[in-house]
């Protein structure tokens, strides 16, 4: 088993990790920096871009840089749910 064939085992090299994909990635931070000394963190949206480093997921807050290496759980989830409209009925 090459290092090629590794890297598909881990989190941050699952073969769904593509372009327009939806996920949520679990990766780690550091402790250090972090607001409430949290040691992970997690980026829910679409894949904007990957390469063989790097996953870039547009969140609701904005763009996400996730390093490959960093990700310690990743899954496809579906679609966000629709809002409806605010009912006019009290």
């Amino acid at each position: 088993m090459g290092i090629r064939d590794e890297h598909r085992k881990r989190a941050g090299w699952a073969p769904f990790l593509e372009v327009g994909k939806r996920v949520v990635l679990r990766y780690a931070i550091d402790r250090e920096t972090s607001p409430h000394g949290e040691s992970m963190t997690d980026a829910l949206g679409t894949i904007l871009a990957t390469d063989d480093q790097v996953v870039t997921v547009m969140t609701k807050r904005g763009q996400v840089r996730v390093p490959r290496v960093l990700v310690i759980a990743s899954k496809e989830v579906p679609p966000a749910p629709v809002r409806r409209a605010a009912s006019d009925a009290p």
